[in-house]
C-alpha cells in the first residue's frame, strides 16, 4: 500500500440540480486524455458512495501530490449561476464524515484538507472550509 499523507475532498464543480456518480466524472477524465477517474470515491447528491481508482492507485486529483493522498469528491458545489457553493445535502456530509473516519482509521497519520488547501491550487474547491470542518468532526 502507498504511505498517505493527505485525504483531500474535491467538488465535482457542478450545479445541485445534476446528480452525477462515477462514470460521468471518469467518462469526463477520460475525454481529457487521463488513464482512470481521478478520485478514489465520489459521494453522490444522495450520499452514496461510488468507487473510483483502487487506493493502491496514486489518484489525478492534486498535481504534486497524489502519489501519496486519497480524492473524495462531492458532487456539486455550483450554484445556479455556476458560483462556488457548498451546496452539499445532509446525507453527502454524512457519507463524508462516514468515510474520512473509515480513512483515518486505516491512515490515523494522514490530514484531511480542501483542494484549495494546496498552495497552488486556484480553485474555491470543495467551496467550505474542510481543515475546520473535519476538526469539528474529531477527524
Amino acid at each position: 500500500m502507498r504511505k498517505i499523507t493527505h485525504i483531500v475532498v474535491h467538488c465535482s464543480a457542478t450545479k445541485a440540480g445534476l446528480d452525477i456518480g462515477a462514470a460521468t466524472i471518469k467518462r469526463w477524465h477520460l475525454d481529457k486524455g487521463w488513464s482512470d477517474i481521478g478520485y478514489h470515491f465520489v459521494i453522490r447528491r444522495n450520499g452514496q458512495l461510488e468507487k473510483g481508482r483502487a487506493l493502491e492507485t496514486p489518484g489525478a486529483h492534486v498535481e504534486g501530490h497524489n502519489s501519496n493522498s486519497i480524492g473524495i469528491c462531492l458532487v456539486g458545489g455550483l450554484d445556479e449561476n455556476g458560483k462556488a457553493e457548498a451546496n452539499y445535502t445532509p446525507d453527502q456530509m454524512a457519507r463524508l464524515f462516514q468515510t474520512v473516519a473509515e480513512l483515518k482509521r486505516q491512515f490515523p497519520r494522514a490530514v484531511v484538507l480542501g483542494h484549495r488547501d494546496f498552495p497552488a491550487v486556484r480553485k474555491d474547491c470543495p467551496c467550505f472550509n474542510t481543515i475546520e470542518w473535519a476538526k469539528s468532526h474529531g477527524l
